[in-house]
């Protein structure tokens, strides 16, 4: 009991600060939402930044613009990144150098990858002048700033899927080679010893990529600025414009960063509840 205590209190220092910078952050912004720690005017509770903001149908549309680009940018990530990291277990010549050139994504800002990759899909960038030399189209295709994001997206898959091959890699690799051989003797096919060892042993690795790739698209700002629609904003483009916008700027942008945090929350859970719920019935 005494080591147990102990072990708590010693992670206290490095926990409580981290807590208690994410508590203030966030109580800020809920209370600004409800009218309190104004920057002008008087401070006191009200609903009405909410009950303007909710009325505001540029909210919502920016709310499932975010959500939709942050599910499917966990979700293609996880896709990519799995079979890679199972093909990633078995060593092989190359193997650490493919390894790192798949990571090389997690060095670039994202900043820098937004402008790079909106040069290369730009009117006149190498992708429209590759078509054009090889006759797949007959003048240069708009890609950049497309209605739907997928520019977005594909900027998300890019950056994010090295981060999901990193943590399913370590969770693939510490799975026994012993367990695998057991169930190859005993008959158990490729796909038997994925669906039933394999996915469930690396289900919480899974479920953090899924989770932590979401919260991070979710609240993106670069790509959706560099690469994003130019008459749809993001979340966090809305809470920007919205703070710029007038003297009662920071209370709305409050009820829109309460709101991303809603989102990210709400939409990491049940992500990892489906992908939990997905797992077991693949599982049998």
């Amino acid at each position: 009991m005494r080591a147990s205590l102990m072990a708590y209190l010693l992670l206290l220092p490095g926990v409580g600060v981290i807590v208690l910078a994410m508590g203030a952050v966030v109580g800020m912004a809920f209370s600004q939402s409800l009218g309190f720690f104004n920057f002008a005017g008087d401070s006191e509770f009200s609903l009405r930044f909410w009950q303007t903001m909710l009325a505001d149908e540029q909210l919502w549309r920016s709310f499932f613009y975010s959500a939709r680009i942050a599910l499917l940018s966990a979700v293609l990530s996880v896709v990519l990144a799995y079979p890679l990291a199972i093909w990633l277990r078995n060593p092989f010549p190359g193997a650490v150098t493919l390894r790192a050139v798949l990571k090389a994504p997690l060095l670039v800002p994202g900043l820098t990858a937004a402008f790079l990759f909106v040069n290369f899909i730009s009117y006149q960038g190498f992708l429209n002048l590759a078509m054009l030399r090889l006759g797949l189209t007959e003048r240069p295709i708009r890609l950049q700033n497309d209605a739907n994001g997928i520019g977005v997206i594909v900027l998300q898959v890019w950056k994010q899927m090295p981060f999901a091959l990193l943590l399913l890699s370590g969770s693939v690799q510490a799975i026994g080679d012993t367990l695998l051989d057991a169930a190859r003797n005993l008959g158990a096919g490729m796909w038997v010893r994925f669906r039933r060892i394999v996915l469930p042993l690396t289900l919480r690795a899974l479920q953090t990529a899924m989770m932590l790739i979401f919260i991070g698209a979710a609240g993106d700002f670069s790509f959706q600025s560099v690469a994003g629609p130019v008459n749809l904003n993001s979340m966090s483009q809305l809470m920007l414009r919205v703070q710029q916008a007038g003297t009662e700027g920071w209370n709305q942008a409050a009820v829109v960063a309460v709101m991303l945090m809603l989102l990210s929350l709400a939409g990491a859970g049940l992500l990892a509840l489906a992908t939990g719920a997905a797992v077991r019935g693949i599982r049998g």
